[in-house]
């Protein structure tokens, strides 16, 4: 199981800018993925971006070419929801000679909700 941070971008930025002026190391997750809210989180895995992490897992496409034909999505749009989802760290991007083939990275996403802070968390298992 791994968290990814919820964080502002006004967090982010001074996080950032702090780590810039040596006033603190960068965190450990600072390469992993993260997400502004919890909201972002749920505008990424709507019913149809859903669908489409069940068929990567249940279905295992070999290329995102079969991605489109066992969806019926338009390929601009799946290669774009498949870049979200593996900046999210929801999917995994492989090379198959000169197919890219998507294998899902997450089998749960539990969601954190500190009611009186910003501290919400997301933690994704796999596997």
């Amino acid at each position: 199981m791994r968290h990814t941070k919820v964080q502002s971008l006004r967090s982010l930025r001074d996080e950032m800018k702090a780590v810039a002026r040596g006033e603190r190391p960068a965190p450990l997750d600072a390469g992993a993925p993260s997400f502004t809210s919890v909201e972002a989180v749920v505008r990424l895995l709507t019913p149809g971006n859903r669908r489409l992490l069940t068929a990567i897992r249940d279905r295992k496409p070999q290329s995102v070419a079969e991605l489109v034909q066992l969806t019926g999505r338009a390929q601009p749009n799946l290669t774009r929801t498949l870049a979200k989802f593996e900046a999210a760290g929801f999917v995994r991007m492989t090379t198959n000679g000169r197919r890219k083939v998507p294998i899902v990275a997450v089998k749960r996403i539990i969601v954190e909700i500190d009611p009186y802070s910003e501290r919400d968390r997301l933690r994704l298992t796999s596997g």
